[in-house]
């Protein structure tokens, strides 16, 4: 049987995703953002936790690795990680993101569509960030699956610690340039993150309020994008439409601010 070949490449990192339970994978990270040609790639499954810390890498920096195509994922943009191959770059300078992106931004999810593409970058015509507090019993399961899983990522890394689950879920609740209204969860890492630092600093109540603040207003008003990807079964390349799922929420102007948790 032919091995599948070990490829090369660079991007630069947009998209962190909440790290999420995989039972081939142990805890893993959808990772995406742009390489050298200006086009997305997709990194799953990336074990971020049980990395060296001199690989884990942020939004915006340039990161180096070797992959595999995945048998399992036909999507264009998805590349297999070989996690020990990653080695982390410079960080693109907040002057060059806005020109590096624009070309990515979209309309709507059918011009993505059509375009092929299952990553996109979409500016909201509006927007609204709605939350919702988790109850008891949802943040009790998710501690006993990190707990699960960290037992798991010991047998690699014995710092190892589980991760404690966000007690807010976050909403965008938007409208697209075609019209289109549109709500989604967010399953963005860096907005969960911000608010845990946030509300340690502020208690929740004040947590909450920064985050619609920067999303709704000081984001919007300078350039506020909602990067999303294709569910990785429910797609078109599995027969069905295609569920979008928001991944990011990216400050892409070039006013030289940054990101919630690099302000």
């Amino acid at each position: 049987m032919a091995q599948t070949p070990v490829l090369r490449d660079e991007c630069f990192i947009l998209v962190k995703a909440q790290p999420h339970r995989s039972s081939k994978y142990f805890e893993t990270v959808c990772c995406a953002g742009i390489g050298r040609d200006g086009r997305w790639r997709r990194q799953y499954p990336v074990p971020f936790r049980i990395l060296n810390d001199s690989q884990k890498f942020k939004r915006w920096d340039w990161i180096d690795y070797q992959f595999t195509s995945s048998k399992d994922d036909p999507r264009t943009e998805s590349q297999k990680v070989v996690p020990e191959t990653v080695t982390v770059g410079e960080s693109v300078k907040k002057s060059e993101r806005s020109r590096l992106l624009s070309p990515l931004i979209r309309h709507s999810f059918q011009e993505a569509e059509k375009r092929g593409e299952s990553l996109t970058l979409i500016r909201p015509k509006e927007i609204e960030i709605v939350y919702s507090e988790k109850t008891d019993e949802e943040i009790s399961s998710e501690r006993a699956k990190h707990a699960e899983l960290a037992a798991q990522m010991s047998l690699f890394d014995a710092t190892a610690k589980p991760l404690e689950p966000c007690p807010i879920q976050f909403t965008a609740s938007w409208r697209d340039y075609d019209g289109k209204k549109r709500r989604h969860e967010c399953d963005d890492w860096e907005t969960s993150t911000a608010f845990s630092r946030f509300e340690r600093e502020y208690g929740r109540k004040k947590a909450i309020e920064i985050i619609r603040s920067k999303y709704e207003e000081e984001y919007f008003a300078s350039g506020l994008a909602l990067a999303f990807s294709t569910h990785s079964r429910r797609n078109v390349h599995f027969g069905k439409t295609n569920q979008w799922l928001l991944v990011g929420v990216i400050r892409i102007d070039a006013s030289g601010q940054g990101d919630l948790l690099w302000r």
